[in-house]
Order: C-alpha cells, then structure tokens, then sequence
C-alpha cells in the first residue's frame, strides 16, 4: 500500500520510495526512509494535504507526495 491509502491513526513502516531527484532527497531529509515508522495523524478538511507522524515530528504530504512512499502496515 502507499501512505495516501494509510487510514488516519494507522501505523506503518516505510519499505520504500518511488520518488526520484530532489522530490526524493526532501522525502528523506524529511524522515521517510525505509524502516522508518510513520503514522497518518490529521487530514484537512478536503482530504488533501494530511499530516503525518515520522520520527517525533510532524509533517505535511500532499496526496501526489504520498503516493511514491510505499508502507506496511504495523499489527500489533
């Protein structure tokens, strides 16, 4: 699954990343990077952009962002 389709409150861990260039070199300055846990926290009112959880900080994706980072769902 990718993490646009993460449902809020979900937990994931990031296996990989399908982003290229800089998009990419954000992505990981920002904490996506596989092995890394991540949770859907907040959504805007329309849906797009949401707020995630990633190593003790809080970030924005929109949808496009979001769908080149693919995730595993965490069962506990």
């Amino acid at each position: 699954m990718t993490l646009d389709q993460l449902p809020r409150g979900s937990g994931a861990v990031i296996t990989t990343l399908d982003s290229r260039g800089a998009e990419r070199g954000r992505l990981m300055d920002l904490g996506l990077l596989p092995g890394s846990e991540v949770v859907a926290d907040m959504t805007s009112p329309l849906g797009d952009p949401t707020a995630y959880l990633v190593c003790g900080s809080l970030i924005v994706l929109r949808r496009s962002q979001a769908r080149g980072v693919h995730v595993e769902l965490v069962t506990t």
